[in-house]
């Protein structure tokens, strides 16, 4: 681990360390853009989301209702400055990185959530994450039955357009439950930007970087044990040994119960045997 990715662990473990209310998602998500863009100006890009927010603030005017500034929201971000979802490469990973999309304009349904959410909390449009299956979506604190949905340009659905949504991108292989337009916490919205990109360095068997991603959900979720588990296998494969031992060991301790403790138990035995004694 190099001493800039380790300086960026260390301030992501620091921010994560605060009440799910208190985190900055903002941030957090330019320090996991960090890990791949170690020379971001992190101030100078949180600068850019001020900056979209005043353009937004000048057309809004006084007196209008939530629909009004979520339209507005809407039409300046999507139809003036231009961002979309990136349809055409879903999995490039730049699409998880916040820099990337404020430079790009382009992202997936979590960052132009992100993105959405940021501008709005600085001009008084409180917005919260609605982690849909495979569909991230926002919600006003003060509508609860429309929902924004920032890749494909901020159109508004209702409850049952949310869940043609779901069909069309689930295939219908996912059965609707209401429960699926519940608001997520800023963990969880960190998270899940997160994972995107763990999921996307796995498939591509780039566990350099699938590590890094793993030691900010090891960072962000320390009572999880899973996370642990996961990269001690990465670990393991790479045959850094000790580190995998330690991982895998904890995971064993956290007392979860576990269908997979004999594989665990077995790949032990295969670091003792591997380790110099």
């Amino acid at each position: 681990m190099t001493d800039n990715t380790q300086a960026v662990l260390g301030q992501f473990a620091a921010l994560a360390q605060v009440p799910d209310q208190e985190i900055d998602v903002a941030r957090a998500a330019f320090l996991i853009a960090a890990t791949e863009y170690p020379d971001l100006d992190i101030e100078g890009q949180v600068e850019l989301l001020d900056s979209l927010a005043a353009g937004v603030s000048r057309r809004l005017g006084g007196g209008k209702d939530s629909l009004f500034y979520l339209n507005t929201l809407a039409e300046y971000l999507f139809d003036e400055v231009g961002f979309r979802g990136n349809h055409e490469d879903y999995y490039d990973p730049d699409n998880s990185f916040l820099n990337q999309v404020l430079s790009r304009r382009l992202g997936i349904p979590i960052t132009l959530s992100l993105l959405c959410s940021e501008v709005g909390k600085r001009i008084g449009i409180p917005l919260v994450g609605i982690g849909m299956p495979g569909h991230f979506l926002l919600r006003h604190q003060n509508e609860g039955d429309l929902f924004l949905d920032p890749f494909n340009r901020g159109i508004l659905l209702s409850v049952n357009e949310c869940a043609e949504r779901l069909n069309d991108v689930a295939r219908g292989n996912i059965a609707w439950d209401p429960a699926f337009l519940a608001p997520v916490g800023n963990r969880d919205f960190v998270a899940r930007i997160i994972r995107n990109l763990k999921g996307i360095y796995l498939n591509g068997a780039d566990h350099v970087r699938a590590i890094r991603m793993m030691d900010l959900l090891v960072a962000l979720l320390p009572m999880e044990p899973k996370e642990r588990r996961d990269r001690g296998l990465i670990h393991f494969e790479l045959e850094h040994w000790e580190e995998a031992k330690e991982d895998l060991r904890r995971y064993l301790d956290s007392g979860s119960p576990k269908q997979d403790t004999a594989a665990v138990n077995w790949m032990l035995g295969r670091i003792d045997a591997n380790q110099p004694r």
